[in-house]
């Protein structure tokens, strides 16, 4: 299992954050987020997780990375 961090941009409140957790745990063989407020940050552990499709899944929830 690998972790890899995402920066997210945009994000100014608990909902934000709950959005960008449920969009990352959606895509394909993620096991685990943690998304912090305060630092911006996307904790995605998980196996065989594509780069592309974490970001464009935090894209389609409506912020950046």
């Amino acid at each position: 299992m690998s972790e890899q961090t995402f920066e997210v941009t945009g994000m100014t409140c608990g909902h934000c954050v709950m959005a960008v957790t449920q969009a990352i745990s959606e895509v394909p063989g993620v096991a685990a987020v943690q998304v912090d407020l305060a630092t911006g940050e996307a904790q995605v552990r998980g196996d065989n997780i594509d780069e592309k499709t974490v970001r464009a899944a935090v894209a389609e929830a409506g912020y950046g990375t």
